[in-house]
C-alpha cells in the first residue's frame, strides 16, 4: 500500500516495496506494482520519483 508523506506542505506518495517517493499518487501505485511482482525497480517509473 502506497503511503502519503507530508513534509512542509508538500505530499509525496512513498511505494512500500524500494521506499522511491513521488508527486503523484498513481506513480507510486505503479512502482509499487512492478516491484512487488517484479522484485525489481523499473526505470521508465522510477524515472518520476524525487526522493
Amino acid at each position: 500500500m502506497v503511503k502519503a508523506n507530508r513534509k512542509a506542505g508538500n505530499v509525496l506518495y512513498v511505494c512500500d516495496a524500494c521506499g522511491f517517493a513521488y508527486k503523484e499518487e498513481s506513480w507510486a501505485q505503479k512502482c509499487e506494482a512492478w516491484c512487488s511482482k517484479h522484485s525489481s525497480c523499473n526505470i521508465e517509473i522510477t524515472k518520476h520519483a524525487v526522493h
